[in-house]
């Protein structure tokens, strides 16, 4: 995992690297477009009706290019989004598991103080009023803010965080929105819908019987049931 967050700065740069060419094509197509029609517009009063069809083909084919251009940055956009927010989701699994090993080692240690007893008693309070952003919409304002305990240690208050058990079972946000057939928040993987109508659109990977992000595209059960009875 580190070796991938190592690599994600380098990965950002040539992905926007790659947008700005794809700008500056994009810009000097325009400038052609710009030319072409101003010659036609000078010129067409002399031109037989076949230098029209063959200069407007010409307008034409650099729109195209113009489009294809902005169709790939598009998509290169959307691809360095889905990276970013992988490297995401590890890490919040990652720190959920290094919490709950942190809070093992606590609760199998002779460590007592009058914080820590606090700590447990209270603990099931304090996760009912906070609720950790899972999955792909995580966010700064969705982690819970740790609280110092009189008499508590500067280590019991580390794990404070959601347990990684928890993260299914913990109470929901009513504010989070919700996602997938089963109507829950988001996490872990998950997969869009590929039908721009879908009403649901995000998907967690188990509840559609997906291990691995599959090629191409991809529609959820519901829009391939429409998309039959449209045939």
């Amino acid at each position: 995992l580190l070796t991938g967050i190592e690599n994600l700065p380098c990965e950002l740069q040539r992905n926007f690297q790659l947008m700005r060419e794809l700008d500056q094509r994009t810009e000097d197509k325009k400038a052609e477009i710009d030319s072409l029609a101003a010659v036609y517009i000078e010129s067409v009063k002399n031109m037989l009706p076949e230098e029209r069809v063959e200069h407007l083909r010409k307008i034409q084919s650099a729109y195209s290019k113009c489009k294809e251009y902005s169709d790939d940055k598009v998509q290169l956009a959307m691809q360095t989004y889905e990276m970013v927010d992988k490297h995401i989701r590890r890490l919040d699994a990652d720190l959920a598991r290094f919490e709950a090993d942190l809070k093992d080692k606590l609760e199998g240690s002779d460590f007592e103080t009058p914080g820590s007893r606090s700590l447990k008693k209270g603990r099931s309070q304090k996760e009912k009023r906070s609720s950790r952003g899972r999955g792909r919409r995580t966010s700064e304002e969705d982690t819970p803010k740790k609280k110092k305990l009189k008499g508590g240690s500067e280590l019991a208050d580390t794990i404070l965080s959601v347990h990684p058990s928890d993260v299914l079972d913990m109470p929901v946000d009513p504010n989070e929105p919700t996602y997938c057939l089963c109507h829950q928040v988001s996490y872990g993987e998950m997969i869009g819908c590929d039908n721009p109508d879908c009403p649901i659109e995000w998907f967690h990977f188990a509840c559609v019987d997906l291990t691995t992000k599959p090629k191409g595209k991809w529609f959820c059960p519901r829009c391939v049931q429409e998309r039959k009875k449209k045939k």
